[in-house]
């Protein structure tokens, strides 16, 4: 076996091969707009057919190397790589505005990402607005009715996750099997806030999967909507989940996909069973004390 068959750490751009339909990926153009290839080098946006329907896809580089923000490298997304992604995600729905339901193009996030790129100049800069603009790009993707689905192939970890991924209608992932990892926190810095010992959260992370890092215990949360065991299933799985995700946004049931969702599928696999019940407890005491704020 080559040492590359057992992981898809660093190979995002293998990935879009392994999963569009063979030779339609054409990299920086999303509808009428062309991306600079300089621009957040981090990311790779482009357009491609999976199954012959038209797509957008987004991925990290992993061995592309910003020179202007030194600290992107790796697959980091940096100021660049968020603003980037983001506008491939508006060019996508200015480009599918006029058309029905039915017809607008999927977005496919490629992710495997280790963080952000938090170096001093990214701050100045505004590197949170980048990443922010990222995600509101997504949610309102998802919202006008895109159909957005991750497949995480790698490393899916903290901020970056956030940003790539989480606003997805349906999360995907390779299994443990291909060293996948997704956390947003590790039980190392989890202790240094909490400061309880981190004996004791790998006892809890035992029983209890917020604590706990790793593709099994997000599944069991709601985060991961499907595990895919083997590459070769990476394109068939994500296209029936296009699928799925089309249909039900037909149906008017967007409640059922995105973070809502994720959250009701959590606690359908007993991952997140209090979730609910804050929700309704919340709702109650807010229900009761409604009037004299809301006409005020």
């Amino acid at each position: 076996m080559d040492e590359m068959d057992n992981t898809m750490i660093g190979r995002g751009r293998d990935a879009i091969e392994m999963i569009v339909d063979e030779g339609t990926f054409v990299e920086n153009k999303v509808g009428d707009a062309d991306f600079d290839p300089e621009y957040g080098p981090g990311s790779v946006v482009g357009t491609a057919k999976l199954e012959g329907t038209t797509c957008t896809v987004i991925a990290n580089d992993a061995y592309a190397f910003n020179e202007r923000f030194p600290v992107v490298f790796g697959g980091v997304i940096g100021l660049e790589e968020g603003y980037k992604m983001a506008t491939a995600v508006y060019r996508s729905m200015e480009a599918d505005a006029d058309k029905p339901l039915a017809e607008k193009r999927p977005l496919i996030l490629i992710v495997d990402t280790p963080g952000n790129g938090p170096g001093k100049m990214e701050e100045i800069a505004g590197m949170n607005k980048s990443t922010g603009g990222y995600q509101l790009a997504l949610a309102e993707a998802r919202k006008a009715g895109h159909p957005v689905i991750a497949m995480v192939i790698g490393r899916a970890i903290s901020g970056a996750f956030l940003c790539h991924g989480l606003q997805a209608d349906h999360i995907l992932a390779l299994s443990k099997d291909f060293g996948t990892m997704i956390h947003v926190m590790p039980i190392t810095s989890i202790s240094r806030i909490t400061k309880m010992d981190i004996e004791r959260l790998e006892e809890l992370s035992k029983v209890n999967p917020v604590f706990a890092p790793g593709v099994d215990f997000f599944y069991n949360l709601g985060g991961v909507q499907e595990i895919v065991n083997k590459v070769e299933d990476m394109r068939p799985v994500i296209a029936k989940h296009v699928k799925e995700v089309a249909a039900l946004k037909a149906a008017g049931e967007y409640e059922k996909l995105g973070p809502w969702g994720r959250g009701l599928l959590g606690d359908e696999r007993g991952g997140r069973v209090s979730r609910l019940k804050a929700i309704a407890k919340m709702n109650e005491e807010f229900a009761a004390v409604a009037d004299k704020y809301l006409n005020a």
